[in-house]
């Protein structure tokens, strides 16, 4: 019997589910893929790694043009099932035509050089795609230039090959009672398990990347929407240090938290795609810069004598069910970790729920942030966009409530007027003191372990 594969898995279920939907044809909102080129089979790029696919490419046994229209015809077989993908770039073809000839001449930049790339819808492109969050109300909107890390991917050969699904608003519209919808996008499915939810609100790069639907993605969290997503849907996903990756053109939640980042099928690619998506500088919040976070990779070898803090918090003392499945699984994994040489130290984190010893309540500065900087910083965005009427919180509110039929058929926007009812003052008291216990009570592991 042929050994069962995490790709395999996900094929038979999808295109099980794809005969029962009768589901055919191309990518549903996406755009149609580009004039035909000749591509390989899946078994020549799916699951294989960035430093396979540059070895392939070196020795001639694929192509970027092959490998890019490869995944475009992965997308278009499977994201009607999956709606990972909002749209594929048009360009794609073009742009791996030219790292093609680079490479021919000797220029292949590094790395990610013919590597496809998709990127979520937060992110701006300054091509022929959208960049809207997933909502209508910035169809048809031109940003001005692209995203401080797509020009880096650009500059490294990488090949844009769409936009990924997302939750709206990066889940700062309403209180959905679900992850990995949006207006352009519909539902984004997880690739494993088709009914569970996939988190938010990195939910479309996730499942690109557990599908194979791209080498790698990003992604970009405020408050867990990398590495929940990620988590739910069994792929790497990194969180960075806010400050290694410029947010300069992502559509923002609040300055303070938000960061794009990697995810990726494997560790390696990771940390990869998060050497060229970084700032260039040797030093972010006062700690060195590697020249390469893949410096850091040393096999089973690499975890010796590494501390690492396993919070209990939001392990234990969950109910609900299979929690006692996951707390024996963490366990096996802590075990694991310990075998290997890492030093795990349990650790319980303050409730953010809970008030703190000056009587406030950590969750709600949070919220109060991010509800503040929101307002500011969505107006600060919209004013650089270009064939659009929509400049302020207001005015998005306003758009939704005039589509309602189809912004908001399962939700609303109580986020979105919640942030409106705020003063729009960065020097407000209120912002002022949940921004400091905010930033307060976001040291405690480092300081305390």
């Amino acid at each position: 019997m042929e050994r069962s594969t995490r790709r395999h898995f996900i094929e038979l279920g999808a295109a099980g589910a794809l005969v029962a939907a009768g589901v055919t044809g191309s990518l549903g909102r996406a755009s149609a893929a580009p004039s035909r080129a000749t591509a390989p089979t899946t078994d020549d790029f799916v699951e294989r790694d960035i430093v396979a696919l540059q070895r392939m490419m070196k020795r001639r046994q694929i192509s970027s043009v092959e490998l890019t229209q490869g995944y475009l015809d992965r997308i278009a077989a499977l994201n009607p099932l999956l709606g990972a993908v909002i749209e594929t770039n048009p360009d794609a073809l073009a742009i791996a035509r030219k790292r093609d000839r680079d490479r021919g001449n000797d220029e292949a930049r590094g790395p990610l050089h013919g590597i496809p790339v998709l990127l979520k819808d937060n992110i701006a492109t300054a091509d022929r795609m959208e960049t809207t969050a997933g909502s209508l109300a910035l169809v048809g909107s031109k940003v001005p230039a692209d995203a401080d890390l797509v020009a880096n991917l650009r500059r490294a050969g990488a090949v844009v090959l769409g936009k990924a699904n997302l939750s709206e608003w990066a889940n700062f519209r309403g209180f959905a009672p679900f992850n990995g919808w949006t207006a352009r996008g519909g539902f984004t499915r997880n690739p494993y398990r088709l009914d569970l939810d996939p988190s938010g609100s990195s939910s479309g790069s996730a499942a690109a990347a557990a599908a194979s639907l791209s080498a790698v993605t990003v992604g970009s969290e405020t408050d867990g929407s990398i590495l929940s997503p990620s988590g739910e849907q069994s792929v790497v996903g990194i969180k960075p240090t806010l400050g290694l990756i410029s947010g300069s053109g992502i559509i923002p939640i609040a300055h303070s938290q938000d960061t794009a980042g990697p995810m990726a099928r494997t560790v390696r690619d990771a940390a990869l795609l998060l050497d060229v998506l970084r700032k260039p500088g040797r030093t972010v919040m006062g700690r060195r810069v590697p020249e390469s976070y893949t410096e850091f990779l040393h096999g089973a070898e690499g975890l010796r004598g590494m501390r690492i803090a396993l919070d209990r918090l939001f392990i234990e003392g969950i109910d609900g069910p299979g929690i006692d499945e996951v707390v024996t699984r963490v366990d096996e994994a802590a075990d694991a970790l310990r075998r290997a040489g890492a030093v795990v130290v349990d650790v319980t984190s303050p409730d953010p729920f809970v008030p703190a010893a000056n009587g406030r309540v950590p969750g709600d500065d949070e919220f109060t942030v991010l509800l503040y900087e929101f307002k500011v910083q969505i107006a600060e965005y919209l004013a650089g966009l270009g064939n659009t009427s929509i400049r302020t919180l207001a005015d998005l509110i306003q758009f939704d409530l005039d589509h309602c039929d189809t912004e908001m058929p399962f939700y609303g926007q109580e986020l979105f007027e919640i942030a409106e009812a705020t003063s729009g003052d960065l020097s407000d008291p209120d912002y002022l003191a949940a921004l400091a216990n905010s930033k307060a009570n976001s040291r405690g592991i480092i300081n305390g372990y």
